[in-house]
């Protein structure tokens, strides 16, 4: 994978962002465009995957202090060479990368490592990246503790609020009388989730579910940065 994307643009933050700008930013713009915001067979899949991907490319570099300073001085190598930025059409204008011919970030090595070079390999990195900032988020929230971001029973109660899909991460966290009111006679779809982290639990619910489940919690995320 190489990308001429714009980093900053791609997190919709100004370049003279301080390091939790940057942070907030990407949470923001990871829940927003997020793959799994819309249907598996949806016509926005790819696009949304590939602009997902550009976003964790992005924090990757902005993150870390050295390999922004790299970037930086990269980009402004590009604007002193007279490149100049154009939209990238099939997001309607919300990335600014640069021309055919223009200045490729990739040339210092920007949008490569550590995604790797596949689809499926960048696809696991953003995956990855993501799943690390999702269970902050919902530290943040109660919805998981410790080390390991272990669900809490706040999570268990929104996740049973769902649908019939997640009965078996119930069953599982609560035991005896309640667990077979709850579950009634699904309890043959008992799934053992113990030992399981948070994003972990989250990858295997239904669809609709982490669907709804990211949309409430961009809600929040949006909602502090608008308070805050």
């Amino acid at each position: 994978m190489t990308s001429n994307v714009d980093y900053y643009a791609a997190l919709e933050v100004d370049s003279k962002a301080t390091q939790q700008q940057i942070r907030d930013a990407y949470k923001k713009a990871a829940l927003k465009h997020h793959p799994d915001r819309v249907p598996a067979d949806s016509p926005e899949r790819t696009a949304r995957t590939k602009r997902f991907q550009q976003i964790n490319d992005a924090y990757y570099t902005l993150s870390d202090p050295t390999r922004r300073r790299d970037y930086d001085a990269a980009r402004s190598y590009s604007s002193f060479t007279g490149t100049t930025a154009t939209p990238d059409s099939e997001f309607e204008e919300e990335i600014p990368r640069n021309p055919p011919g223009g200045f490729p970030w990739s040339a210092f090595g920007f949008g490569s490592a550590p995604a790797g070079e596949t689809e499926d390999s960048h696809n696991q990195f953003s995956n990855e990246q993501f799943g690390g900032v999702f269970e902050e988020m919902l530290r943040d929230e109660g919805m998981a503790e410790g080390d390991r971001a272990t669900p809490t029973g706040k999570f268990w109660s929104i996740v049973g609020g769902l649908s019939g899909g997640a009965m078996g991460f119930i069953v599982a966290n609560f035991p005896g009388m309640v667990a077979g009111a709850v579950a009634g006679n699904r309890l043959g779809a008992v799934r053992d989730a113990k030992g399981k982290s948070v994003y972990a639990v989250f990858q295997e619910l239904p669809q609709a579910d982490k669907a709804r489940m990211l949309s409430d919690l961009a809600a929040k995320v949006f909602a502090h940065a608008v308070g805050s």
